[in-house]
């Protein structure tokens, strides 16, 4: 009589059954309130309508148009070519244009004074004055080297420009790419709670009609309170990731907006040796480009010391002026030619050269370290993408299992062979399987982006 009563409830609880399985197969892009008395809040953070949707590319370009670390780097290369041209500021004609006026008193003798004072007399006199110079450094090796060796630090400077706007595109993406897997997670836990509530609903049901005991009620109850806190956490997750995005690209905003779809391509060479990638690393990384920059400027820097034992020549010339007034002046000129040779500055110049020597050694040097820096970086980038690739695929297969496996103790559970402890297990394996399957596919596109970085190639 009781399997009579029993076996259309069954029927019943079969049809729930299948909520599961069709809210594991389709989630919404945003996530949506959670049905029922005991949903969870909503993730942490301001709801604003319609919110905004940043793009990989729009993060890269906002990353590239506002983030201070470029500014500040980009105003340090522009004071290094202004370096420069302070440098070849003497090698250049200088002009100069001077113009005085002069008023001068004295006191005479009491024989030649006014007869009303008695007490002398006072005259005053003006004299104008102009003049116009000009001199040229005909021989000044020193300065010339001074110059010189400015420029190659100049162009040092724009590299490590370049070397920082391919680290801040790098960062940017990594973060977005870390942001848009914690929206996938809120995903992931959203179908986590939804599935526990169907069990829940299973579960009473089944109590309700003594098939099940009241401890498959609380152990369903507690399951559901965990992915609860699963999603909470996951949304939190996600405001903490954006805010870090919005750091990332060095603008002033609150975390209020969505992030679109979006992956970086297969990088080319990623399957391939490393020897080719190696090869074009060395040929292209600014930051390899910007010591061998340094290294000429020291180089040329030595050949300004050395020069302090050279003598130097100038030329100029002068015209001038001298009168009561303007239009009665004494008109005069004058060349010059300078030799000037400095015997001995109490070792100035052997000191100067010393260190210019040590400068020069400390920068291959570190070119040196630099080098074998950028093969280490190669290599683990390339080797993260290829296990990021395999880890991915594992990922894939490993959630579709997990699901079957979900899907098979659920049906164990409501024809009464499987208990709440197998229902449980497979729940949480499904979950973390499809937490896998979101980090591998984020951590595909990161380490893309670290090998991009490590290949120094171009961000435009």
């Amino acid at each position: 009589m009781r399997l009579t009563v029993v076996a259309p409830l069954l029927a019943v609880f079969a049809v729930l059954a299948a909520a599961p399985a069709r809210a594991q197969e389709a989630r919404p892009a945003s996530p949506p309130a959670t049905p029922g008395p005991a949903a969870p809040p909503p993730a942490p953070g301001p709801a604003v309508a319609p919110r905004d949707v940043i793009t990989l590319d729009e993060a890269v370009r906002t990353a590239l148009e506002h983030q201070p670390r470029l500014r500040q780097v980009r105003a340090t290369t522009d004071a290094a070519g202004a370096r420069t041209d302070q440098a070849l500021a003497p090698l250049l004609p200088q002009v100069d244009l001077e113009g005085q006026v002069q008023r001068r008193g004295g006191s005479g003798s009491a024989s030649g004074g006014s007869a009303a004072s008695g007490l002398g007399f006072t005259t005053a006199t003006t004299t104008w004055s102009a003049g116009a110079s000009a001199r040229q450094a005909l021989v000044d090796v020193p300065q010339l080297e001074r110059w010189r060796a400015a420029g190659a630090s100049a162009e040092a400077q724009r590299s490590t420009a370049r070397a920082t706007e391919q680290q801040i595109v790098a960062q940017a993406r990594t973060a977005w790419f870390a942001a848009r897997a914690a929206r996938d997670l809120v995903g992931v836990a959203e179908d986590t709670l939804a599935n526990q509530e169907a069990h829940l609903r299973q579960v009473e049901a089944f109590v309700q009609v003594g098939t099940r005991p009241a401890i498959d009620l609380a152990q369903a109850r507690a399951d559901r309170a965990n992915a609860q806190v699963a999603l909470i956490r996951a949304g939190n997750d996600y405001v903490v990731t954006r805010a870090q995005l919005v750091q990332a690209m060095g603008i002033d905003r609150g975390a209020d907006f969505d992030l679109g779809d979006g992956a970086l391509p297969a990088v080319p060479g990623e399957d391939g040796p490393v020897d080719p990638l190696l090869a074009e690393a060395l040929a292209a990384r600014p930051e390899l480009a910007a010591l061998g920059s340094q290294a000429r400027s020291d180089v040329l820097a030595r050949d300004a010391a050395r020069a302090g034992w050279l003598p130097t020549l100038s030329a100029g010339a002068a015209v001038t002026g001298i009168g009561p007034a303007l239009d009665n002046l004494d008109r005069g000129w004058n060349a010059t030619l300078t030799l000037g040779w400095s015997i001995f500055q109490g070792g100035l110049t052997r000191a100067q050269t010393r260190e210019a020597d040590a400068n020069l050694g400390a920068t291959e040097a570190q070119t040196d370290v630099l080098r074998q820096q950028v093969r280490v970086e190669v290599e683990q980038a390339r080797a993260a993408v290829q296990a990021a690739r395999a880890a991915l695929d594992a990922a894939g297969e490993a959630l579709v299992n997990a699901r079957e496996r979900l899907r098979l103790a659920e049906g164990r559970y409501q024809a009464g062979a499987g208990s709440i402890i197998e229902l449980g297990d497979a729940q949480v394996a499904a979950t973390a399987a499809a937490g896998q399957r979101v980090q591998a596919e984020q951590s595909v596109s990161s380490t893309r982006a670290q090998l991009l970085l490590a290949l120094g190639r171009e961000v435009r």
